[in-house]
């Protein structure tokens, strides 16, 4: 479908924030999960099958070692989430919009880790003495266990948003550009003027 003669066409975010939103939250919360997937994995061949911890890849790891240890692929992974959520972000309102920005908010912090570790990696020095690449948090905790809970501290914000997101209140379904959740009657009834 075209624009008008004179309208502007709308934009890669208006579009993904609009009519996409449903398709592009989808997509993204696919990417996500296979990213978790990766890490119970490799959590479950530690604490569940006593594996070392060079040796619990994931499940890709198995199959393509070098991906593991990739600093390519752990800060790219970062950045695609960090656009992810900057990119989506428009398409939220109120409550869903709060708890997707605290998301973005902490992921944020996580790429600041990642480039830390990418960084190190690139130009062949670690930081703060360490025998590997290390980053702020990793000080205190165990880079395994340091991602779980990164992972999860971004996540849990993230299905709240898509919670609130999919059940909008009257105000909020009013501010929303997309059409991921359905208008109930009672909805359409606070938000629109019944006829006279």
């Amino acid at each position: 479908m075209s624009a008008p003669t004179g309208a502007r066409a709308p934009g890669l975010v208006e579009r993904i924030n609009g009519r996409h939103h449903r398709l592009a939250l989808r997509v993204y919360l696919l990417i996500v999960v296979a990213h978790w997937a990766e890490h119970l994995v490799q959590a479950y061949q530690i604490w569940g099958l006593g594996m070392s911890r060079p040796a619990s890849r994931g499940v890709l790891g198995q199959y393509f070692p070098w991906l593991i240890t990739s600093e390519w692929l752990h800060y790219g992974y970062a950045l695609l989430m960090l656009i992810g959520l900057f990119l989506l972000r428009p398409g939220f309102a109120g409550r869903a919009r709060t708890w997707w920005t605290i998301s973005l908010a902490i992921q944020f912090w996580h790429h600041i880790e990642h480039g830390l570790l990418f960084i190190q990696a690139q130009i062949g020095m670690n930081f703060f003495g360490a025998a590997v690449p290390t980053s702020i948090a990793q000080l205190f905790f165990g880079r395994v266990e340091l991602h779980l809970f990164y992972n999860s501290v971004v996540f849990i914000p993230m299905v709240i948003a898509m919670y609130f997101h999919l059940r909008p209140n009257a105000a909020e379904q009013a501010r929303t550009t997309c059409a991921c959740a359905p208008v109930t009657s009672a909805r359409r009834s606070v938000s629109t003027p019944s006829p006279a």
